[in-house]
């Protein structure tokens, strides 16, 4: 045990003499520069976090799990309030569940500012360092997005591997990406997190290559050529690229199928929201698509469209997106910026929320921040909805509702508030515009048919001449029917 002491001091020590600088200015000053005043114990501690061990009592299946997923103990720390960092680390736990990990422990430390070097802190990481050792982990995951040299240093402290929240929720979607696009999308994302963090390992770094080396060739090499990182960093350069114009080809095909549905002038909604929120499951109450629904975080990667109507016969279409999170990675946001493309150029968005969720506000406010970077979104119409309300008692709806005027409460389990987000999706979709008082000759009946699915009627009656329509229909099928009616 000493020996084993010595070799982690001495590791702590490698790892503190690589940041003495930033170590410096963040102990030494911080402090009396931002006033803080936090205690010192309190600052110091490390804080447990009940509930989230996820393994099984049962020892055969718990022994069956060990062989197949990664045991993880979660990190975080917080200069707020303890309530919301818990919550947060109660997330971060449900994603790691979402990827196939048993989390065995979960950790919290007041603290205001991570340590440069370790995220931690020297004695935080070396503490963390036994928890993992005691419960025999074998992955760290960080509640926030890690600079290389903090994943490298609490690395070498804990011995384990360490993983931050961005790279977990990358691996997320790798593993939910099922359509030709959607995994381009995802690959492109974890090439842009991978990009910054490649490192050598022991004589790569100084391996060089230069002429046919570099292929592999052997004789036939002149000059100092590349490095092995930097002939990695060329290739996944160039593999970003090629999944760019992958991506960028995609489009053609996908704006085909919104160029035929705005043809047809079919209003168009798009569900928006938090992950695991039910989006998929109100899909499914509004027009019986049998989209996939699971209680995981990130189950809809790909957008799901499907024709719904509205109960005065109008025909829309509502499209199922990705759902969002809190720190969504940015390269997701960027990578996924066709698919949330449905979001942007819908007539409407439908924005759920899981109202039974400790903090639905922050949920409410992750979305927003997404929407207001897709061209288009920040300005359209929004019917807020909070699902799973059957969850929730009556005190909870009425904060809900004062929280958030004009709220539907809905239950995607029990059919509950249904029927008035129909009614509210069928008041807010634009209606046809153009006044029209027409007969039209039986011989056309396309056109009557037409009107029922796009347009607007008020009286519809049938005479001897045809079928005499009053109502409201956009300009193109307004002209048709006034050529119809005068022939």
């Amino acid at each position: 045990m000493t020996r084993e002491n010595d070799r982690t001091e001495d590791v702590v020590a490698r790892v503190l003499a690589r940041a003495a600088a930033a170590l410096q200015t963040e102990d030494t000053d911080e402090a009396e520069a931002t006033g803080d005043t936090l205690e010192q114990a309190e600052r110091s501690a490390l804080r447990r976090v009940a509930g989230l061990s996820t393994e099984l009592d049962d020892v055969t299946e718990v022994e069956y799990r060990q062989l197949r997923l990664e045991r993880v103990v979660l990190v975080g720390i917080f200069d707020g309030s303890a309530a919301d960092a818990e919550v947060s680390l109660q997330e971060l736990a449900a994603l790691a569940e979402t990827a196939g990990s048993t989390v065995l422990d979960g950790l919290l430390q007041r603290r205001a500012n991570p340590d440069p070097a370790t995220f931690l802190g020297s004695g935080k990481a070396k503490e963390l360092a036994r928890l993992v050792a005691d419960l025999g982990a074998d992955t760290v995951i960080v509640d926030t997005e890690l600079a290389p040299s903090q994943r490298r240093g609490l690395e070498d402290v804990v011995g384990v591997k360490v993983v931050d929240r961005t790279a977990l929720i990358l691996d997320i979607f790798a593993q939910h990406a099922k359509s030709k696009e959607g995994k381009a999308q995802v690959e492109l994302a974890q090439l842009e997190y991978l990009l910054p963090r490649l490192r050598g390992w022991g004589e790569s770094m100084s391996r060089q290559a230069g002429g046919r080396a570099a292929s592999g060739e052997g004789i036939g090499s002149r000059g100092p050529g590349e490095t092995k990182i930097e002939l990695d960093r060329r290739r996944i350069r160039t593999r970003m690229a090629k999944l760019r114009r992958d991506i960028a080809n995609m489009a053609p095909a996908r704006e085909t199928k919104r160029a035929s549905r705005r043809r047809g002038h079919v209003p168009s909604v798009a569900i928006a929201g938090y992950t695991n929120a039910g989006k998929s499951a109100l899909l499914n109450r509004l027009t019986g698509a049998g989209v996939l629904v699971q209680n995981q975080l990130f189950a809809t990667l790909d957008p799901t469209v499907r024709r719904a109507e509205t109960p005065d016969g109008r025909t829309y279409t509502i499209a199922d997106t990705v759902g969002f999170v809190r720190n969504l990675p940015h390269q997701l946001v960027e990578a996924f910026r066709s698919t949330l493309e449905e979001v942007g150029q819908a007539d409407l968005i439908v924005h759920v929320f899981d109202a039974a969720h400790p903090d639905p506000l922050a949920q409410v406010a992750a979305v927003n921040d997404v929407l207001h970077d897709i061209e288009g979104a920040r300005d359209l119409p929004t019917i807020i909805v909070g699902n799973k309300s059957d969850l929730i008692d009556e005190t909870t709806k009425l904060t809900l509702r004062s929280t958030f005027p004009g709220i539907v409460l809905t239950s995607a389990r029990t059919g509950a508030g249904i029927d008035e987000l129909i009614a509210r999706i069928a008041e807010a979709l634009p209606y046809p515009d153009v006044d029209v008082d027409v007969t039209i000759p039986y011989t056309r009946g396309d056109l009557v048919s037409h009107m029922h699915a796009e347009g607007d009627i008020d009286s519809l009656e049938h005479t001897e001449a045809g079928t005499h329509i009053v109502g409201r229909a956009h300009p193109e099928l307004a002209s048709e029917l006034a050529a119809a009616d005068q022939s």
